[in-house]
């Protein structure tokens, strides 16, 4: 089984060498294709390819595996993704397993997580993936926790079916003091709460509708992941976040990009179908069979 390590972090960030060493010495045909630097918030985005028309790399060494295909990518997470599955650095992996993120992708941000984003894009090339990110905490950082989870649903992972993403974020724990694993839901929090202006002062800050004049810089809220003991309420307790909290790694089934089907939405389209269509000039064209051959 042919396994591409990605992440978001860069090439040389300590998360991907940790989780390609585990992947390696579990047995697995491994190559590392990762940002060049940091692309972290950079989701599934691919940068603009079409103005540049080439892709620079450059080859790395992983410290301890020297002996393993690693190389950086100028570009982010989800185009290293493409450039490994349209052959670019050899055949074509079965898996792809992005991370260790430095920081859990819990919640609505998962939608700007460069790690979750790589893992998405695997999917639309109809191959399994696994997200994994590690709590934010003090050094020295137990990636050992992260790495043997991960390498431990490969075989699950790769029976899935095709197009499977799961996300896996892992309390900062060492593996001893994992309380285990559970089926989380994503949850509803979103990264940034508010955002402020730095300098601003008096009343016309303090009003809403209030808009500066200029140049500035914002202060952004943000919200903190929570930690072990930090209460949260009991609709919230099986939520990612709070699974995490709990010293528990979370294990998040994820979908990507895909068509809307629902009742509900065909209702609401077909309405604007006939607005749209009362706009153009010209009138509806036959039946779907009718339609001009592109």
């Amino acid at each position: 089984m042919r396994v591409l390590v990605t992440n978001d972090d860069g090439v040389d960030a300590p998360g991907i060498a940790a989780l390609a060493t585990a992947v390696h010495r579990s047995g697995a045909d491994t190559v590392v294709v990762a940002p060049l630097e940091n692309a972290s918030g950079a989701g599934a985005a691919v940068g603009p390819v079409h103005g540049r028309g080439s892709i620079a790399y450059e080859r790395r060494r992983l410290r301890g595996l020297e002996e393993l295909p690693a190389f950086g990518v100028d570009g982010p997470p989800a185009l290293a993704v493409i450039l490994a599955c349209v052959g670019a650095f050899g055949p074509r992996p079965d898996l792809v397993l992005s991370g260790v993120n430095h920081g859990v992708n819990v919640g609505r941000s998962v939608l700007h997580s460069g790690t979750v984003g790589a893992a998405l894009t695997a999917a639309h090339f109809g191959l399994r993936a696994l997200a994994v990110s590690l709590r934010f905490g003090p050094p020295p950082e137990p990636w050992e926790t992260a790495t043997t989870l991960a390498v431990a649903a490969m075989p699950d992972l790769a029976a899935a079916p095709a197009g499977t993403v799961w996300s896996l974020n892992v309390p900062d724990v060492p593996l001893t003091q994992l309380a285990g694993v559970r089926r989380a839901r994503l949850g509803r929090a979103a990264t940034i709460r508010a955002a402020t202006h730095d300098g601003a002062c008096g009343p016309e800050a303090a009003d809403p509708g209030w808009l500066p004049e200029g140049d500035g810089t914002l202060r952004l809220d943000l919200v903190r992941p929570a930690t072990p003991g930090q209460p949260s309420g009991s609709a919230d307790a099986d939520s990612d976040a709070a699974v995490v909290a709990a010293n528990l790694a979370a294990l998040t089934p994820l979908v990507g990009v895909r068509e809307a089907t629902d009742d509900t939405t065909e209702e609401f389209l077909g309405r604007a179908l006939v607005t749209l269509q009362s706009a153009c000039p010209r009138p509806p064209i036959g039946p779907q069979a009718d339609l001009p051959a592109t």
